[in-house]
């Protein structure tokens, strides 16, 4: 994190507890990403919302897939990221596509929803 922050980079390290989240935002992080979060779930991240400062930008990582957006923007997530719910070894482009289609009409549900 120091490093990054020297080089003028937007730092977002991972947690998995709390005491981990606030010692990242101690140390400067500019977010915190959430891992892995479906292990944690959004019922985690809606406790950690109610103590954290409100300007914190927290990112569940790890296990988010199109079923779960409304829940964890719900739960107050800033951003998702996205690996193996889009991409997983031998997908072909089609299927890589129709996941991430499913995943933006999801998030655009909850936003207009």
């Amino acid at each position: 994190m120091r490093a990054a922050k020297q080089a003028g980079l937007f730092a977002i390290p991972g947690f998995f507890n709390p005491t981990e989240a606030f010692a990242l935002l101690e140390a400067g992080a500019d977010a915190i990403k959430l891992f892995p979060a479906e292990v944690l779930g959004p019922p985690m991240l809606k406790a950690l919302r109610a103590v954290l400062p409100k300007s914190t930008i927290v990112i569940p990582v790890g296990g988010v897939d199109a079923n779960q957006v409304a829940s964890w923007l719900a739960a107050g997530a800033l951003g998702l990221g996205v690996g193996s719910s889009v991409y997983t070894p031998g997908d072909d482009a089609s299927i890589v596509e129709a996941k991430a289609q499913a995943l933006m009409a999801a998030v655009r549900a909850y936003r207009n929803g």
